[in-house]
């Protein structure tokens, strides 16, 4: 069986790093953590020449080198069209329409449409573009994806360190407070999301339907769908959390990923995307400012 090669010099670090650590992102084919650990298991890996563990230090200067079967490697490309809102060398901004997972195991996925959607990057560590977070496979708006190792990498440092801040806008059912927080735990875990009541409309079938502004402070899964649910404001379209029989069908959920800041892990730009709204939002709402701020 063919094995493909690639080789990563470590640069000169100021502490050391566990390789289960730093190896995201340094090859092609290792672009998250699951990824890293299951070839760290089937001993793809070596260090200096000695095959490597999620326990391997990394102090600078090392010779990591991955070799991975042909087999494994090969991947169809999704033609799938995406809307690019900004690229450069390092990192670009899609639109992400619903309907569509933006990783996993099945084929149409936003991560195997992003390479035929973005230019190839002219730095010396250019990769295969991959997203940097998730939005649900109903979610619409904005989404951040890297396009070379170095910046992968500091993008996810990023959303670690919670400094990107990520505005929302859903729709939602029932009388609520004009503005308030929420901080119900998620599966035992510490979780907070800010929000705003924008415009609110009276509803023959729900009651009142409500264009609701979100700013989400941490980042559980489905946080923003649950801590609504929670304080019995169901996102419209939401019939995981929400109730089944106030569907609009053939609508999808109304929760769109609307902007994002942050400042440029390269360039130290201070960079802010927005994404338009779907028009979905605008027949309920006409008087809706697709700029909203």
């Amino acid at each position: 069986m063919i094995t493909r090669t690639e080789i990563h010099i470590t640069p000169a670090i100021s502490h050391p790093i566990r390789l289960q650590e730093y190896g995201v992102g340094i090859f092609n084919a290792i672009q998250t953590k699951s990824a890293l650990k299951k070839v760290l298991k089937k001993q793809l890996i070596t260090v200096n020449g000695f095959v490597a563990t999620t326990a391997t230090m990394i102090k600078g200067g090392e010779k990591i080198v991955l070799s991975t079967p042909e087999a494994l490697t090969k991947t169809k490309q999704l033609l799938y069209p995406l809307k690019v809102l900004f690229e450069d060398d390092y990192l670009a901004m899609i639109h992400k329409p619903a309907g569509i997972l933006v990783s996993g195991n099945s084929f149409k996925t936003i991560t195997n449409a992003l390479e035929q959607n973005l230019k190839a990057s002219n730095c010396i560590d250019t990769t295969i573009p991959q997203p940097i977070h998730r939005l649900d496979y109903a979610t619409t708006g904005i989404l951040l994806a890297g396009k070379t190792n170095s910046s992968i990498r500091a993008l996810n440092k990023l959303f670690e360190n919670k400094a990107v801040k990520k505005t929302y806008y859903a729709i939602t059912i029932g009388n609520m407070n004009s503005q308030g927080t929420i901080s119900t735990e998620i599966d035992g875990k510490k979780s907070e999301s800010i929000f705003e009541v924008c415009e609110s409309v009276k509803s023959e079938r729900f009651g009142k339907l409500n264009l609701v502004k979100l700013e989400p402070k941490t980042g559980r899964r489905h946080q923003l769908r649950k801590h609504l649910s929670g304080i019995g404001n169901p996102i419209l379209g939401d019939a995981t959390y929400g109730n089944k029989d106030l569907i609009l069908k053939g609508k999808g959920m109304y929760l769109h990923a609307y902007s994002l800041e942050f400042l440029h892990p390269i360039t130290k730009e201070k960079l802010g995307f927005t994404a338009e709204f779907p028009k979905k939002f605008e027949n309920i709402f006409p008087s809706i400012d697709l700029s909203i701020q």
